[in-house]
């Protein structure tokens, strides 16, 4: 084998289309571009996304995704501090019912959470969805108990 014998495998190479040469080439005038219009033009082509002026289909979506945005399945607490159960005598049952008639929550629908802000000195039977380290740390100190609603 020489030099001189060494060919492309076929099919690897393709010559360029030599576009507006004349019409007997089939690419001659208008250069497969058609006529007229942004698309004819040098230069002249739409950007990505490009929807001919109609709102962009991904500016018509909602915001519901992406960093910056509410995420969609997001859980928020009414959110209950211990200073504000110095209403409760001792040995009352606090739970959602109980601090909805007190007017405690914002939203009866949200479960409930309660913080560790303020001192507690009853004893309380506290049954709520959540409760923070320091909040059980100081119910349990006054003689009370906490139960967690599923």
């Amino acid at each position: 084998m020489k030099l001189h014998d060494l060919v492309p495998q076929e099919g690897s190479k393709k010559n360029r289309k030599r576009v507006g040469r004349g019409i007997s080439a089939g690419q001659g005038k208008t250069s497969g571009r058609g006529t007229k219009g942004q698309g004819s033009r040098s230069g002249g082509s739409t950007r990505l996304y490009h929807q001919g002026g109609n709102l962009p289909f991904y500016r018509r979506l909602p915001f519901l995704r992406g960093v910056g945005f509410t995420p969609i399945n997001r859980v928020v607490y009414n959110e209950v501090n211990l200073d504000q159960l110095a209403g409760f005598v001792g040995d009352s049952e606090v739970n959602p019912e109980t601090l909805a008639d007190a007017r405690l929550l914002r939203n009866k629908k949200n479960p409930v959470v309660i913080l560790g802000r303020g001192d507690i000195d009853v004893a309380l039977k506290v049954r709520v969805h959540r409760v923070t380290k320091g909040a059980r740390a100081k119910i349990e100190a006054a003689g009370g108990n906490v139960d967690l609603i599923e």
